[in-house]
């Protein structure tokens, strides 16, 4: 099979998109500070890695359908729909946020085009459908960290306490 000019289009739009979530995730991982610093610092390096590892099975997808990806920072820059990420240090809070909001605009581009994708070739759009469950999986993760609990935690002895910090 040969991809078709629109799925071509449609692909590359998700391959530049994986290819800045992983280079904005580097960014925020080498320069996220504050409390639980640990804990989002090694949880940036799973969503890295699966983002590298999924724009490079993305690309060589690309490649068997005989469509030419294009990585090139010229095409990144030019083609994310990533928001942009702030230089300097951030704070783990601001850095949940953002990357929510990165991990959000990969997943809403890939829903855009997962059904045109679905219907030239299922087969890609089944590859498309593991990235996105992957990627709400971790904004979910993620957006837990700045999330605080609203109900009451209720002991062993059956008596309820304020939610504690």
């Amino acid at each position: 099979m040969k991809a078709s000019e629109t799925l071509t289009t449609n692909l590359q739009a998700v391959l530049v998109d994986l290819i800045e979530l992983h280079l904005q995730g580097k960014q925020a991982h080498w320069n996220v500070v504050g409390r639980n610093f640990r804990d989002l610092h090694l949880q940036l390096d799973e969503i890295i890695e699966d983002a590298r590892t999924f724009a490079d099975e993305l690309a060589e997808r690309m490649r068997a359908l005989q469509a030419v990806p294009d990585g090139r920072s010229r095409a990144v820059a030019e083609g994310t729909s990533l928001p942009p990420f702030p230089a300097g240090l951030v704070g783990t809070r601001d850095t949940v946020a953002l990357v929510v909001a990165m991990l959000d605009a990969v997943v809403t581009r890939m829903r855009d085009v997962h059904d045109q994708v679905d219907e030239e070739d299922p087969t890609t759009a089944d590859i498309l459908h593991g990235f996105i469950a992957k990627l709400e999986q971790y904004a979910w993760m993620v957006d837990a960290e700045n999330i605080e609990p609203t109900a009451d935690v209720v002991t062993p002895e059956g008596m309820a306490t304020q939610p504690t910090e």
